[in-house]
């Protein structure tokens, strides 16, 4: 008896989890920016299990589908943060809430979704203006890890994850020399930290494809079996091509270094992030088909003879020169908490030359096809993920509010610390009777 009330109840809740899962969602009436494709007006995307199934202006509700009206409203993909420390960091000055970076140089084996916090406050603060993913990045070191791009929705990390590895992180180390009051090492201390620097990857790459060389071997006659390491093996997907090393280098003397590097080593496949100076090789660049995850428009130059525009201007000429490239807001740990100031990074390139369709893909289409997942997110496409955000207006616009956004077709909500702090203190004792104990 017991056994089969089991059974029932097992079957009951299998049943329930289908009919969660098997949902269908009709957005209808709004005005659907697709990206990949022509803005359709009155539009309507049909979504189950997830899934974007249909999109057009005919396309009818099927039966039984919960309609979302979105009329007077707009539709668009949910943005990707191509470069973020959300999840690893909650307050700087916290040492406990900080899991960005690890001790060493050398440490390809960490994991960035393992570490992230899916409780993060941070995290509904970024959703709730449209980002809808974002590509967790570790730190620390020279070679830090591997990145993962995460769902900003999800119990636990396995929830999360869209696509884990991304991409190895090298941090290359300063091409020049620092100089005034406050440096106490000397030019030629500071040359022996680089050169120590570029020979420690160096060896990283030379003993992981060692490594991999002798693994590979193994079952062949006369070789035995190596030992596993974590740290090698998980340099094996960058060093055979299926993940990219994604080089972090803002200098044009640490871009050349890089490209050197890349040459030297026989690198497969390479991406380019925070290049400041990447516009100045882009032709390069483009003829390696090498891609750019470029620092955050809204900010000062890095140097004092640059223009004052240099940072703002960057992803026009990068995409006048046709170098693939998206824009991030520079993903460190300092900027979590304003990375849902993304689309307006992007609306920062839109006023300093970059076409305003490709500052939308440039936060949408761009980082998804650049992060390995352009068939699965970054447009309003039949069979993608329905990562959506409905908004009332443009959403690179301040003025803009983001209604609803829906992760992998499930509403997420709206609520973040900061409207519960808004709603508390609006309700508080107002006049003559808040004066009374």
């Amino acid at each position: 008896m017991t056994r089969t009330l089991g059974l029932f109840v097992a079957a009951a809740l299998a049943a329930g989890a289908t009919a969660v899962r098997a949902e269908t969602l009709a957005f209808t009436g709004g005005t659907v920016h697709t990206v990949s494709g022509p803005v359709i007006e009155h539009g309507t995307v049909v979504v189950v299990d997830g899934r974007i199934t249909a999109v057009g202006e005919r396309v009818a509700a099927p039966a039984g589908a919960k309609t979302v009206d979105c009329a007077g409203k707009h539709v668009y993909p949910g943005f990707i943060a191509a470069l973020s420390a959300l999840g690893l960091t909650e307050i700087n000055s916290v040492l406990g809430t900080n899991d960005w970076q690890e001790i060493g140089a050398i440490n390809p084996n960490i994991r960035a979704e393992i570490a992230i916090n899916p409780e993060s406050e941070l995290i509904p603060v970024a959703r709730a203006n449209g980002i809808t993913s974002a590509l967790v990045t570790p730190r620390g070191g020279s070679l830090a890890g591997t990145s993962a791009l995460m769902h900003l929705d999800g119990w636990t990390f396995e929830d999360m994850a869209v696509r884990a590895p991304v991409g190895l992180h090298v941090f290359w180390p300063a091409m020049t020399l620092a100089r005034g009051p406050q440096v106490t090492a000397s030019e030629e201390e500071q040359k022996k930290a680089r050169e120590q620097a570029i020979e420690t990857l160096r060896a990283a790459f030379e003993d992981g494809r060692a490594y991999w060389k002798a693994r590979d071997a193994e079952g062949k006659s006369g070789v035995p079996r190596h030992d596993r390491d974590v740290k090698w093996d998980a340099m094996g997907k960058a060093l055979r091509g299926e993940i990219p090393v994604m080089f972090h280098a803002s200098s044009l003397a640490q871009i050349r270094a890089v490209l050197r590097f890349v040459d030297e080593q026989k690198i497969p496949k390479v991406v380019l992030v925070n290049g400041d100076d990447a516009w100045r090789v882009a032709d390069e660049l483009k003829a390696r088909d090498i891609a750019v995850i470029s620092s955050a428009p809204m900010t000062l130059p890095r140097r004092s003879y640059d223009p004052y525009d240099a940072e703002m201007s960057e992803a026009a000429k990068l995409q006048a020169a046709g170098v693939r490239f998206c824009i991030s807001d520079q993903g460190t740990p300092g900027f979590a908490m304003n990375a849902r100031n993304l689309p307006y990074h992007a609306a920062m390139a839109a006023a300093y030359g970059l076409p305003r369709a490709e500052a939308l893909k440039s936060i949408t289409l761009y980082p998804a096809q650049i992060l390995g997942v352009g068939d699965r997110l970054g447009s309003i496409e039949a069979g993608k993920i329905a990562d959506l955000i409905v908004a009332d207006g443009d959403p690179l616009e301040i003025a803009t509010r983001v209604e609803q956004v829906y992760i992998a077709g499930k509403p997420v909500s709206m609520e973040t610390r900061q409207s519960r702090l808004f709603e508390k203190y609006d309700a508080r004792p107002r006049g003559a009777l808040a004066r009374k104990r």
